[in-house]
């Protein structure tokens, strides 16, 4: 067998350090909003071809930012190994996986005196933090979008014949021809994909959202906390809702959905719309064309959601949580799908999921739903066998045994 040259090793191995060279940068055209440059500030081309089909085929701008990134992590892997974007074979790949698996995420060593330790479990939420290095969907995520990399160029007779990202046959047969109302068909994982737990939702408990809830300073961030958990909504899509976009009779709000970005209604509560009321009385209404939510400070500019994940990260960090901003989703969505009065269906419509398996997720019982239920049920004595009495002694003892 071809033997790992040592430099690969030492990659895969976690002892060698990738190059902090190269940046993404914002493009200057609508097509490629997004570009990656090496370490001289030089647009890399054949990136700079895929991020723009990706944009011609309806790819977000957050997409192409994302692939950017994987991609330029791809290329800092090749820099260090000295290997062209068109030379290289698996052996790479390799060292990418295995440098992902012990390398640390710098965006987990920003942490505050006294939190709590990477990976461990938050005893107040029951909620694991993240790990110190990089998750399995961000490694499956970055082979992913190697992989298309390579096959948008391979047609073209640019880079390697072989795909240096594996495969799976069992995956594709699985999945061709396949009818959505049919059962998913268990396949193997192509090698060096990482496995990539169900990641069921999470719910925040009522106590604990009243805690939050008394943390909020200020009208603008009860409002928005509010109308987060009465629409269900993303927190991109309420943070981007305009003047126009509030149906004040009907309680409604008009969105940008973030998979079809097409604008589509949610519902609010009466209560989010009187939160919503008095913050826009308090700070006036917006600008033409602004959001309504803005910043407090300074010039009157939109809320982004680096800001309000700011505002609910601070109320976390008091009470010692580590909910999210899209806990607040699943919130709404648990407790939706758990009323006697709305359909799952129903639920599907409001969530705007495409498929309502997706939806099923929520009607999921966690243990932190049974304490009481388990509670009663370690309460109660061990109840003695019984059985009816129509059945014969000699009979229950030869088919169950003496003790029974």
């Amino acid at each position: 067998m071809h033997e790992t040259p040592s430099l690969h090793r030492d990659l895969i191995d976690g002892r060698v350090r990738l190059p902090r060279v190269g940046a993404v940068v914002a493009g200057t055209t609508l097509s490629l909003p997004w570009l990656v440059v090496d370490a001289a500030g030089r647009e890399i081309e054949p990136v700079s071809v895929y991020l723009r089909d990706r944009m011609l085929g309806d790819a977000s701008t957050a997409t192409c930012r994302s692939y950017g990134y994987d991609l330029l992590r791809w290329h800092r892997v090749l820099w260090a190994l000295d290997v062209g974007w068109e030379q290289v074979t698996e052996a790479e790949t390799a060292a990418l996986v295995g440098w992902l698996r012990h390398a640390r995420n710098p965006q987990r060593q920003r942490r505050r005196p006294g939190s709590h330790p990477a990976g461990s479990v938050n005893p107040k939420t029951g909620k694991p933090t993240l790990r110190a290095g990089y998750a399995p969907s961000t490694i499956a995520h970055n082979l992913t979008v190697v992989h298309g990399f390579y096959a948008f160029h391979q047609p073209f007779g640019r880079g390697p014949v072989l795909n240096p990202v594996p495969e799976s046959a069992a995956r594709r047969a699985a999945l061709a021809h396949r009818s959505p109302l049919e059962v998913r068909q268990q396949h193997r994982r192509a090698r060096l994909r990482p496995k990539v737990a169900v990641r069921h939702p999470r719910s925040i408990p009522d106590d604990q959202w009243d805690e939050l809830f008394a943390q909020m300073k200020c009208v603008r961030d009860k409002a928005l906390l509010s109308n987060y958990l009465a629409s269900a909504s993303r927190a991109s899509e309420l943070l981007g809702v305009g003047l126009g976009d509030i149906e004040w009779t009907k309680g409604q709000l008009w969105v940008i959905s973030k998979g079809t970005r097409a604008r589509q209604p949610v519902p609010t509560s009466p209560e989010g719309l009187a939160y919503l009321a008095a913050y826009l009385e308090e700070d006036g209404l917006p600008p033409e064309g602004m959001p309504v939510w803005r910043t407090r400070r300074g010039e009157s500019r939109p809320l982004t959601y680096w800001a309000a994940r700011r505002i609910f990260q601070r109320a976390c960090e008091v009470l010692g949580a580590n909910w999210t901003l899209h806990d607040l989703r699943h919130t709404a969505a648990k407790r939706m799908a758990r009323d006697p009065e709305l359909k799952l269906h129903e639920v599907q419509t409001i969530l705007r999921h495409a498929h309502i398996s997706t939806t099923e997720l929520y009607t999921a019982v966690g243990l932190d739903d049974l304490l009481d239920k388990l509670g009663a049920y370690y309460a109660r004595p061990v109840q003695p066998m019984s059985w009816p009495t129509q059945y014969a002694a000699d009979d229950i003892e030869a088919v169950f045994g003496a003790g029974q």
